[in-house]
């Protein structure tokens, strides 16, 4: 794994939101930068987000002054991740050819 993705700050931002507005809210987070995956899930949540920012601030920000905007959001709930452990390493994966 190189080293600028082992030093980034990860997090999963579990989303409640309106009725009838999960594609609208996943389609509009999809597009904020730092957010890297958009999930539609079952259980208690209609979205996960998965971010990767290079510090703690920048998922202040993000979270706060992006994801907090965004239209149809009803409820949400952040975890960051301590560490990332993968069997697969998707960076390196683009970076065969380097």
């Amino acid at each position: 794994m190189n080293m600028e993705r082992r030093n980034m700050t990860t997090a999963l931002v579990m989303i409640n939101t309106e009725r009838d507005r999960i594609n609208s809210v996943g389609e509009k987070l999809a597009e904020i930068d730092g957010i890297t995956e958009v999930f539609s899930v079952t259980g208690p949540y209609d979205l996960i987000a998965l971010i990767r920012v290079a510090n703690n601030e920048k998922l202040a920000v993000l979270i706060t002054e992006k994801i907090s905007k965004v239209e149809g959001i009803a409820k949400t709930e952040t975890m960051i991740a301590f560490r990332t452990l993968s069997r697969y390493d998707i960076a390196n994966m683009f970076e065969l050819g380097t």
